[in-house]
C-alpha cells in the first residue's frame, strides 16, 4: 500500500486515516490536509490498484479485503487505536473495522456513506457501468463531476473540471478494478448490525447529493447508538471538496 504521512509527528499526537470513495486516491484530501494536520498525524493512502498502489482488488474480497489494507497501514505503523475519516466507500470500510475490531477506532467521520446501498444508488451505478462497458473510459469519466458535485460547482469551476477529467483517463485504475469495487459498494449490508457499533460517530450529509441520497445517513444515524449527524443543504456527493472550510471545521471540531 503506497501511503503518506502528512503534519503533527511528535510522540503521542492522534494519527487519522483518511479513505477515500470510489475514486480510491489518496489525492482527494487534499483540501482537508493543511487544517488537519496542524495538530495531527494525517494519513492518505491510495487504494488496492489506484494510483500509486498497485494489484487489483480481489474478485470477491468485497468491502472487508479494502477495510483489510487500511488495517495492513495502521499494524505497519503500529497504531493501536486511530481516527478514520471516510467518504462514501471508505465510510463503509469504517463500519466494517468498527465491526470487526471495536475500539481500534477511536472516532470515526463517514462522509455521505451508508450502511445498506439505496436503489436510488444502484441505478446511478447501473448508468456508469454501462458508460464504461458501451461507451468506453472517456464517457465514464466525463460523466464523473455530475455524480460528485453540484451543477453550480461545475459551471463556476471549468479548468478545474477539465484538469481532473484529464488526470483521470491517464490514470484510470482499469475496468476490472472498478467493477469489483462497485459490485463490493452494492453487496455491503450491515444494516441489521449499526446498534453494535458503538465508535462515536460523525455523520456528513447533503440534500443535494445526486448518488447517495442523504436518507442513508438518516438511517445510519437512527441506527448508530453513538452517532451525530451534519446535514447541509449545499455541497453534492464530495462536499469536502466543494465547501472544504466549513467541512474541516466540522471535523475538527468532533475530533476535538
Amino acid at each position: 500500500m503506497h501511503y503518506d504521512i502528512h503534519g503533527n509527528q511528535a510522540t503521542g499526537a492522534e494519527t487519522i486515516i483518511l479513505s477515500s470513495g470510489l475514486g480510491g486516491s489518496g489525492g482527494y484530501w487534499a483540501p482537508q490536509i493543511s487544517a488537519l494536520s496542524k495538530s495531527f498525524r494525517v494519513i492518505t493512502y491510495d487504494h488496492t490498484g489506484c494510483g500509486r498502489t498497485g494489484g487489483e482488488v480481489p474478485e470477491n474480497g468485497g468491502i472487508r479485503a479494502m477495510a483489510d489494507d487500511v488495517l495492513s497501514i495502521a499494524d505497519g505503523l503500529k497504531l493501536e487505536r486511530f481516527h478514520f475519516i471516510g467518504h462514501a466507500l471508505g465510510g463503509l470500510m469504517a463500519l466494517d473495522i468498527a465491526l470487526r475490531q471495536p475500539g481500534r477506532i477511536a472516532k470515526q467521520v463517514l462522509i455521505n456513506a451508508w450502511s445498506k446501498a439505496d436503489p436510488h444508488s444502484g441505478r446511478c451505478f447501473d448508468i456508469r457501468i454501462e458508460l464504461l462497458e458501451k461507451s468506453g473510459i472517456p464517457a465514464f469519466v466525463k460523466a464523473q463531476p455530475l455524480f460528485l458535485y453540484p451543477a453550480i460547482f461545475m459551471a463556476e469551476n471549468p479548468q478545474r473540471m477539465a484538469a481532473e477529467e484529464a488526470h483521470a483517463i491517464a490514470h484510470f485504475q482499469g475496468k476490472a478494478n472498478i467493477l469489483r469495487r462497485i459490485a463490493a459498494l452494492r453487496a455491503f449490508d450491515v444494516d441489521t448490525d449499526l446498534a453494535a457499533i458503538a465508535t462515536p460517530t460523525l455523520l456528513i450529509a447533503t440534500r443535494d447529493d445526486l448518488l447517495v441520497p442523504y436518507s442513508r445517513s438518516l438511517r445510519l444515524a437512527e441506527g448508530l447508538p453513538n452517532a451525530t449527524l451534519a446535514l447541509r443543504d449545499f455541497g453534492g456527493h464530495a462536499v469536502n471538496v466543494t465547501d472544504p472550510d466549513a467541512f474541516n471545521q466540522t471535523v475538527l471540531d468532533f475530533l476535538s
